[in-house]
């Protein structure tokens, strides 16, 4: 636990004092009791019993004041919390590459039932977009609360020729900011342009409102820089959380007359995540890719985060306070 205001805490260097304070009360009232009871008397009245109810409730109105310096000092902890993620893009690979067979019926088959589940998995609240990418990336659903809608962008995918990984975080970057003129040519040759105006970058990671998941089985074979894609998305605050389908050591795949090795650029996807404070996932088969969308739920619904946690602290001091007060109330007739 940390503390915004840390030098309020130099307050609970009273507490001894106090308790001393609360002593020296204490003694005084025993010897004036001895004036006026016998010693028998006195010793049935300050039983072990007894003893303990006198001392509670005073310790438990310590307890609350000591906590109250510390609400004061305004204290943060890492809590999970719902996260406010409000849209989460879907960039996924139908490239040539997802008709391998290696995972039944194949590839792409397998990561369109994995994504299909983890659509309905969603909050109703959230609105999930579909971007498709192969030699180039199109947006296959604009974000919608419809699941419907989405899962049908899913089952209408095509495979094609290549593997444009910048383009799809590209695509997906200008779903979420359309008014940023993000445009994937603009970054295919060249200089990258330059930002739009008045744009300030965000802390990696920083933009609550949406995230990108993007998965492929291969590595980029044409458009953009994966990793200058990735800085976008960095300066915008926004997530991406990747995931390797298939196997490091590749595949050979045919189509159409033509064969070649694919291969899982995984260092290029841990880069990406590492980059934009996402997280990067490995699936070798269907039964993995279903546990990744599984603990992508986890991660996209809920997100650990520095919090202030000040009310907490003041509602507990208090709570204390009023029972040390109840206590004294039922068992001397009076506050303390």
């Amino acid at each position: 636990m940390t503390f915004l205001w840390p030098e309020v805490l130099w307050g609970l260097a009273v507490m001894p004092l106090l308790l001393m304070f609360y002593f020296l009360i204490l003694r005084k009232k025993q010897k004036t009791a001895l004036r006026y009871a016998s010693l028998s008397l006195l010793k049935d009245a300050l039983g072990s019993g007894a003893k303990v109810r006198r001392h509670l409730p005073p310790f438990l109105f310590f307890v609350a004041l000591a906590g109250m310096i510390v609400a004061a000092a305004r204290p943060t902890a890492i809590v999970t919390l719902p996260s406010s993620h409000e849209t989460v893009i879907l960039a996924m690979d139908v490239s040539g590459s997802m008709r391998a067979t290696d995972v039944l019926p194949n590839r792409l088959a397998a990561s369109q039932a994995a994504a299909k589940q983890f659509v309905l998995d969603q909050p109703e609240n959230v609105r999930i977009g579909v971007v498709a990418f192969a030699g180039s990336a199109t947006l296959a659903q604009s974000p919608t609360r419809n699941r419907e809608e989405v899962i049908a962008a899913i089952d209408r995918f095509q495979l094609q020729r290549a593997t444009a990984i910048g383009s799809a975080i590209i695509v997906s970057l200008a779903t979420i900011f359309p008014d940023h003129g993000l445009n994937v040519a603009a970054y295919s040759y060249g200089r990258p342009p330059p930002p739009p105006p008045n744009f300030k970058p965000s802390p990696a990671g920083s933009y609550n409102s949406a995230v990108i998941v993007l998965l492929t089985d291969g590595q980029r074979t044409t458009g953009p820089d994966s990793l200058v894609a990735a800085r976008l998305a960095a300066e915008r605050g926004v997530r991406i959380y990747t995931v390797g389908f298939g196997t490091p050591g590749g595949e050979i795949i045919g189509f159409e007359g033509w064969s070649m090795r694919v291969r899982l650029d995984e260092e290029t996807l841990k880069a990406v995540a590492d980059l934009t404070r996402g997280e990067y996932f490995f699936a070798g088969s269907a039964l993995d890719l279903k546990k990744v969308y599984e603990t992508l739920r986890s991660r996209i619904s809920f997100e650990t985060k520095r919090t202030e946690v000040t009310a907490l602290v003041s509602v507990a001091a208090a709570a204390l306070a009023l029972v040390s007060a109840v206590l004294s109330l039922l068992w001397f007739h009076r506050i303390f």
